[in-house]
């Protein structure tokens, strides 16, 4: 698959491999019992693993009913299940590292990957919360590394009554949303008419959470 990444000027490492611990990450507590940590540039060699990823993930295109029609999902997607390898070492040592971190608070491990694949400023996720599964009724954690073209990421509560939230990420930066987030705020990567490369997020989730 052909695709053209504007690579990092500050990411030129000569392999993948995470090289700030998570105890850096910065807390936000948001309104509703709802929290995320930020950790820019937790993975070093960000770009390389885009690359690897672009060309071994079974990327698939998906459609979806929407109103009353079949509409192209404007990405592309892979997922990798509780008992299933992650396509890069480097995604399995990430699992592990958050699963380690956020034990206390969680109470149990990451076990499942999302892939989403933005080709460029067309594609797309609109407001929405992982309520699918135990997502909807209890709090949970869902953590997300993004990698290649930095892209916002939006949140906003559901209800309501407190300001968006406009968070970049990219080449490598890592946001968990933890507490009530996935029941309480929608997130969502609007499209841009803006010429933007492409950018692969990679959510780690908890069993049931989707």
């Amino acid at each position: 698959m052909a695709v053209q990444l504007q690579g990092s000027l500050f990411d030129v490492a000569d392999d993948v491999r995470l090289t700030r611990p998570l105890t850096e990450a910065r807390r936000t507590p948001l309104a509703h019992g709802a929290w995320i940590d930020l950790l820019p540039g937790w993975l070093e060699g960000s770009d390389l693993l885009f690359e690897a990823l672009v060309e071994t993930v079974p990327w698939r295109a998906e459609r979806r009913h929407m109103y009353e029609n079949v509409v192209a999902v404007p990405r592309l997607l892979a997922h990798y299940g509780a008992d299933d390898e992650p396509p890069h070492p480097a995604l399995a040592a990430a699992r592990d590292e958050l699963s380690a971190h956020y034990a206390d608070e969680l109470g149990e491990p990451f076990r499942t990957l999302g892939l989403c694949f933005y080709r460029d400023g067309r594609d797309s996720v609109a407001w929405h919360g992982d309520r699918i599964g135990r997502g909807d009724r209890e709090n949970t954690m869902v953590a997300i590394l993004s990698l290649g073209t930095p892209r916002p990421l939006m949140l906003r509560p559901r209800g309501g009554g407190a300001p968006h939230i406009r968070q970049p990420l990219g080449h490598g930066d890592l946001i968990v949303m933890g507490g009530t987030c996935q029941r309480t705020w929608d997130h969502s990567i609007p499209k841009t008419a803006k010429a933007v490369g492409p950018r692969i997020s990679v959510q780690f989730r908890p069993r049931g959470v989707g």
